[in-house]
């Protein structure tokens, strides 16, 4: 793996970001909301309890800038415990915590082709290159410019139909609706630093670099921050119906390192055009490195947050959202023709320039902690805080 520095998990622009996290102190037994300037890493849990109350301020950007205390630890020290793993010792969780995890899938119409030979193959890793090769031949490389919804879209499904190419996949792809579905349960995710688990009955699946926009309880994108929405393609691909066994796993949901709040320059528009990159170092000596172009994604982020939230749903917490990925991985590991899979300790960064770097490690799901921090122990933590 390649050694990972505190400066390398800021964004380029760091001094200009307002950074939020969360981080596991020993000390009191729980969570404190943190903000980080420089290698200063700033406790703001006396002054706001939870990043989703944070969220729902009218200005949050108010609150951390115009705190006064000195900074209560070293960020190069947290770093160093989160990615050793220490328990004992104060590290970064997920930064978010009561929102709900939503997702939404099939946003790239290059994915979408992927999540069609995925169900043409019936999650057979075996059958992907043959497969791939026909489907392609019959989509062809002008879908992509696709405006999902539209006339020409519904033109392209009744083509494909026809072919006998029909997919619940084209429907999200190129329908009017997007998909978007619960990833995770609220306090389930990791952070920076943390394993993520890859069930043992999965033998086909990879990381989903995303971005991931923070959402309060009016709907309003309140900041950002980067995912690892865990794929686990054999089992989807054998039924869609399938979806919550593919994606809802022990640490099948990495977010952070840090939302970065929506502040001065940095935006929605920010991010419009932004790229993130993913790399897969194996402890094998695989290399495997791939990018996510937000500017080719099929849906804005306003469509998307409309779809998850409005009149027919709400979130009094608010939510994360998984925005999708370009990214489906087709580079052989092994043998010609089977792609990529993941291996037991594969070190999985994700970075971007205005948000930083998620790191992870792959780890056999039933063999991780348990997850037991749940909302009953996080209401009784934030009571003794009162």
């Amino acid at each position: 793996m390649t050694p990972v520095t505190a400066d390398q998990i800021l964004p380029a622009d760091a001094d200009e970001a307002l950074l939020i996290g969360r981080i596991w102190d020993p000390e009191s037994g729980g969570p404190r909301i943190v903000s980080i300037r420089g290698q200063g890493v700033f406790d703001h849990t006396p002054q706001v309890r939870t990043v989703s109350e944070l969220m729902d301020l009218e200005d949050p950007a108010a609150l951390i800038t115009a705190a006064q205390n000195s900074p209560q630890w070293d960020l190069a020290t947290l770093v160093e415990a989160s990615l050793a793993r220490e328990q004992a010792k104060a590290h970064f969780l997920a930064p978010v915590d009561l929102q709900v995890i939503k997702a939404c899938g099939v946003t790239f119409v290059d994915s979408m082709i992927e999540r069609v030979i995925e169900e043409r193959c019936g999650g057979d890793i075996q059958q992907a290159a043959t497969v791939r090769e026909s489907v392609l031949s019959v989509l062809g490389a002008d879908i992509a410019s696709v405006r999902p919804g539209s006339p020409e879209a519904q033109q392209v499904k009744d083509v494909l139909t026809a072919q006998g190419m029909w997919s619940q996949y084209l429907e999200v792809g190129l329908g009017p609706d997007p998909e978007v579905f619960t990833k995770s349960p609220v306090l389930s995710s990791v952070g920076f630093g943390s394993h993520i688990g890859i069930p043992s009955f999965s033998n086909w699946n990879n990381p989903e670099p995303e971005l991931v926009l923070v959402v309060d309880a009016r709907g309003r994108a309140r900041g950002a921050t980067l995912g690892n929405d865990v794929n686990l393609r054999d089992v989807e691909g054998r039924s869609a119906l399938l979806l919550g066994m593919a994606k809802d796993n022990n640490a099948s949901c990495s977010i952070g390192p840090f939302i970065r709040l929506f502040h001065k320059d940095f935006s929605l528009e920010t991010l419009r055009g932004e790229d993130i990159t993913l790399t897969v170092e194996g402890a094998d000596g695989y290399r495997l490195e791939g990018n996510n172009s937000l500017s080719r994604i099929s849906r804005s982020f306003e469509e998307l947050i409309g779809a998850a939230f409005g009149g027919h749903h709400q979130y009094p917490d608010g939510f994360a959202l998984f925005t999708g990925t370009l990214f489906a991985p087709t580079q052989d590991r092994e043998a010609p023709g089977l792609g990529f899979t993941h291996k037991e300790g594969d070190t999985v960064t994700i970075r971007s320039g205005h948000l930083g770097a998620l790191v992870n490690t792959t780890g056999k799901t039933e063999d991780l902690a348990p997850w037991t921090y749940g909302i009953r122990d996080f209401t009784n933590y934030l009571s003794r805080l009162s």
